[in-house]
């Protein structure tokens, strides 16, 4: 078995951003050589998530107003009280919603992968989601198989 890992480098531009990382992935996939298999899509941070869903503009929008109504950014979250935390050092934001939201969509999607090809079908897209953008991020794809 191989295995192949390479990083995709994103920069979000508002606090949730639905990014489509499909093409880039699939690249990876090319690039890795690898026809049989599986690909495992990650985010090593804990205010993102990875989905797959259909990209249409409303139907982001829908998802958008889903996680805003389900964890709103302005409702009180004890991870935002940093004076209680005193033994962690913090970057000041107040982001426990964002933490919350990533909770909701998880932080991975494991994708066969066949004839070099991720299995995913034409109204399928990778998205990576920012939750308390904007930032600099790095995804993580790994291909394994022969």
């Amino acid at each position: 078995m191989k295995i192949h890992k390479e990083k995709i480098e994103l920069e979000s531009d508002t606090q949730i951003e639905f990014m489509d990382i499909t093409d880039k992935a699939q690249e990876i996939v090319e690039s890795s050589g690898i026809k049989d298999g599986q690909a495992l899509i990650y985010a090593p941070h804990t205010t993102m998530g990875i989905a797959i869903n259909h990209n249409e503009p409303m139907l982001i929008q829908d998802f958008m107003n889903i996680l805003y109504r389900l964890v709103p950014a302005d409702d009180q979250y004890s991870h935002d009280l940093f004076e209680l935390r005193r033994e962690q050092a913090s970057d000041g934001r107040s982001n426990g919603h964002s933490h919350c939201k990533s909770l909701l969509t998880g932080v991975s999607e494991t994708i066969p992968v066949e004839k070099g090809k991720l299995m995913i079908n034409d109204s399928q897209s990778i998205f990576a989601i920012e939750f308390d953008g904007a930032r600099k991020r790095d995804i993580i794809v790994q291909v394994m198989g022969m």
